[in-house]
């Protein structure tokens, strides 16, 4: 397999196609096209009672690109993941590129959850999230869906679907519906850092995106 590089990297997720390792010690990094891809419906996030009260009284400070590369390494440091090395390197090279984003929850001085992803056009490929507090998580993603929909994108790719995904919304759909999505969403323009955009807790838990003057 030729050197992948982030240029290369880009090309791939245009063509609906990420990596993944094996186990952070397998120097391999493999290409994967799940015959039924995760999305999340930006429109169809789902906020439950207990989560919109989460997100109101939760002692925890939102953020985004403060702190890319620990949230990738709280996302690789569980018993198995397929975040190798390389494949940190090449999300830090997309980051310092302007293409990869983190969105950081703190409580304190402490990353008590997160969530990372790239962006290309409208579409934002959702990679890995962490939580060491209960619903962390769940609040990342509601920061992140909130963003994304006040910044103008169509398409939330979640790879796969697993159980906390679902009840948040997330749906599974065939391979070629997704890429009639993602071919939309590349032919758009989106912002993962909207001018005059604010996500106050309270907006955030009634998921009314706040704009003010445009993108």
């Amino acid at each position: 397999m030729s050197e992948i590089t982030p240029e290369l990297l880009l090309h791939a997720y245009a063509a609906g196609v990420f990596p993944m390792a094996e186990s952070r010690d397998d120097p391999e990094i493999h290409w994967v096209d799940p015959r039924r891809r995760g999305i999340l419906p930006l429109d169809g996030f789902h906020i439950s009672r207990s989560l919109a009260k989460t997100i109101r009284r939760a002692p925890w400070r939102v953020s985004v690109n403060e702190a890319f590369r620990d949230v990738v390494l709280a996302c690789a440091d569980r018993e198995e993941t397929w975040i190798n090395p390389h494949i940190l390197s090449l999300y830090q090279s997309l980051h310092e590129m302007g293409f990869a984003h983190s969105l950081e929850v703190r409580e304190g001085d402490a990353l008590v959850g997160g969530v990372y992803g790239v962006s290309l056009g409208a579409a934002f490929f959702g990679e890995s999230m962490f939580s060491r507090r209960t619903d962390a998580s769940k609040l990342a993603l509601a920061y992140l869906t909130h963003r994304l929909r006040a910044g103008g994108y169509l398409l939330l790719d979640t790879q796969f679907i697993t159980p906390h995904l679902a009840s948040l919304g997330g749906v599974e759909i065939p391979r070629a519906a997704y890429h009639d999505r993602l071919r939309e969403a590349l032919g758009h323009t989106a912002s993962f850092l909207p001018t005059g955009y604010s996500a106050s807790p309270s907006s955030v838990s009634s998921g009314v995106s706040i704009v003010s003057g445009g993108l």
